[in-house]
């Protein structure tokens, strides 16, 4: 099978321990491009918090907050924002249980709680700026994503509920909220019509339980070595550790660079 085009998730796949994209993994980005393969980013993170890695590898293509906003060429070709009304029901229940959330819209991100440490050291483990508080963001905006801190014993009070919403742990203290069966895969799956591929001429890369939909979607998924115990058996290949330089000798075995 000819592969034409390449998904990378970024935290703990493109960027290694130290939160920098290893030299390896640029080089390889390069070579990729240089053999005519679309280069394309996964991820959960918001289209303004993935923009310096994407300038920094050339990479235009992009899908966002776990496949709810999805860029091709620099242009927006698909979004599916949480409803409004699901956002209130949710907002309300965290709030009722002291549990503070995020809400991220397209151009930026804010707390219904003011300098929460859960919120303050997520973002922290991100390398990324906490946001400011705004109580109703939600209300104003077009919301795609939201983080809903909570322990993993707590979840069921979210989960069991008729929220109609997808929920994915990335951290201890937080999940993700997504658009009922958002998933990257989705995301994946406009990127692919809009470049009129098919799912077996795709690679996926990744190592977070959200990647477990695109790893399965895609002709060549891809975990690496320190990927989450449940996602490796949803890969076809296993690559190295993301600091053992996973990404460039998982190209070389595909024969791809």
């Amino acid at each position: 099978m000819a592969y034409k085009i390449v998904f990378f998730d970024i935290d703990g796949t493109l960027l290694n321990t130290a939160h920098s994209i290893p030299p390896y993994t640029k080089e390889a980005v390069r070579q990729l491009k240089a053999n005519g393969v679309q280069v394309a980013i996964a991820t959960g993170r918001a289209p303004y918090h993935l923009r310096p890695i994407a300038q920094e590898l050339d990479i235009d293509t992009f899908v966002s907050f776990n496949g709810s906003y999805v860029i091709a060429d620099g242009k927006q070709i698909s979004h599916t924002p949480l409803p409004l009304e699901t956002l209130a029901a949710l907002e309300q229940a965290a709030s009722a249980n002291n549990h503070p959330m995020v809400f991220l819209g397209p151009e930026t991100c804010y707390a219904n709680a003011e300098q929460h440490p859960e919120v303050i050291d997520s973002f922290r483990f991100l390398r990324l700026s906490p946001p400011d508080a705004h109580p109703r963001y939600w209300e104003t905006t077009p919301i795609y994503q939201a983080f809903l801190y909570c322990k993993a014993h707590e979840e069921q009070r979210y989960t069991a509920g008729a929220h109609r919403v997808s929920y994915v742990r990335w951290h201890p203290n937080v999940m993700d909220v997504l658009p009922q069966n958002g998933s990257k895969a989705r995301g994946i799956e406009a990127v692919l019509r809009y470049y009129g591929l098919r799912p077996e001429q795709a690679v996926a890369f990744g190592d977070g339980l959200n990647d477990r939909e695109m790893l399965s979607y895609v002709g060549m998924g891809v975990a690496m070595g320190n990927a989450h115990d449940e996602v490796k058996p949803l890969a076809k290949r296993i690559t190295r550790h993301v600091d053992d330089n996973g990404i460039y000798h998982g190209l070389r075995e595909l024969a791809l660079i």
